[in-house]
């Protein structure tokens, strides 16, 4: 393994240092793949452009990622960063630099990326959502063929980007985000395949969110117990980082785990809550679904800005839980709510 990662630092190393005026638009496309942007920008647009999609979409993320974390603890993967300093397979040789940003100290362990995973995940349930929808206006075949290439370059190029923004940033090494993108593709291919998620009850989503949540925590206590340390990672990062501000606890394995456990629960909720029935007999038309895209991304923005101390861990897992759920409640059930009951008393307005 130390010879491939050594490659995986030559390549860094490289593109560090050839493509170092590309620097911001990595760490954009870090920041876009993040889950985070799926959660709080993609779901509540294809949310009200189309609902089946939109419950897909939250499914491959969260299911795709809680496998992306148990994968990392079972692969025992290194970061470049924390790799290059403390390896001795270089010896007396002079070690590569690599220079770290603000997003590089993660604290997980680094195989299979997460980003690279989440994003192919995510982008491929868009991609076919789109095809789905005009091949249902039945275009002329090779306008269709054009669309289907023109998409799947764009899925590659999107991907391109991720997997080397994260080897760029040394957050991860080339072998780990090319994993990241087959994982994520394989996640999202099943999910095509599976119906029951948009009928699933608001008992299977508490079930499925709490064996979720009692499998990944058993698992880190019976191998704590066995003398095995999951969080084996966070010393490291901790030790390695340049900048101790940059070890953020958003980034624990643990952190990931609720917020995902938070966002699939507040979806069952919002699914299934006297207030989304009465919106979805309602419908919409194209002005009500603009309107509830546009408030929830305000108030999606809104609270994201949000932010809370880490200082007490159990605080902090607590609230990082209760706002993804917030965060999928607002477009699911609290913005059309409010719009439809705001349509329906000017509605009653007029006949009076």
């Amino acid at each position: 393994m130390d010879l491939l990662h050594s490659w995986g630092v030559s390549l860094a190393v490289h593109l560090q240092t050839e493509y170092k005026a590309y620097e911001s638009w990595f760490q954009l496309a870090s920041s876009v793949a993040d889950l985070h942007t799926a959660f709080f920008v993609f779901f509540p647009i294809w949310f009200h452009v189309s609902r089946a999609v939109g419950i897909k979409l939250i499914w491959v993320a969260v299911i795709g990622d809680w496998f992306n974390l148990v994968l990392k603890w079972v692969l025992f993967g290194e970061r470049p960063y924390w790799w290059v300093l403390e390896t001795k397979f270089y010896g007396a040789d002079t070690r590569p630099t690599l220079e770290q940003f603000s997003i590089t100290c993660e604290t997980g362990p680094g195989s299979p990326s997460g980003h690279a995973m989440g994003s192919a995940g995510v982008w491929f349930v868009m991609i076919t959502a789109i095809l789905s929808m005009a091949a249902k206006r039945k275009p002329h075949p090779l306008l269709y063929s054009l669309l289907q290439g023109a998409l799947l370059l764009l899925l590659v190029l999107v991907e391109l980007i991720v997997c080397m923004s994260r080897v760029y940033m040394a957050a991860h090494f080339p072998h780990q985000v090319i994993s990241g993108v087959i994982s994520g593709l394989i996640v999202a291919g099943v999910f095509s395949r599976v119906q029951w998620i948009y009928r699933a009850s608001l008992k299977q989503y508490f079930g499925i969110t709490l064996f979720l949540t009692s499998f990944a925590v058993g698992f880190y206590l019976l191998l704590k117990a066995l003398g095995v340390d999951l969080l084996w990672t966070l010393e490291k990062a901790q030790r390695w980082c340049v900048n101790p501000a940059w070890v953020l606890m958003d980034s624990t394995p643990f952190a990931s785990l609720l917020r995902n456990m938070g966002t699939l629960f507040g979806l069952g909720l919002g699914l299934h809550s006297a207030l989304y029935t009465e919106t979805k007999k309602n419908g919409g038309s194209a002005i009500y679904r603009l309107g509830c895209i546009i408030i929830s991304l305000f108030l999606c923005w809104l609270l994201d800005n949000f932010t809370f101390s880490s200082e007490n861990e159990e605080l902090y897992y607590l609230l990082s839980f209760c706002k993804s759920a917030a965060a999928i409640l607002i477009p699911t059930i609290l913005v059309p709510a409010g719009l439809t009951r705001l349509f329906n008393s000017k509605e009653e307005g007029k006949t009076l």
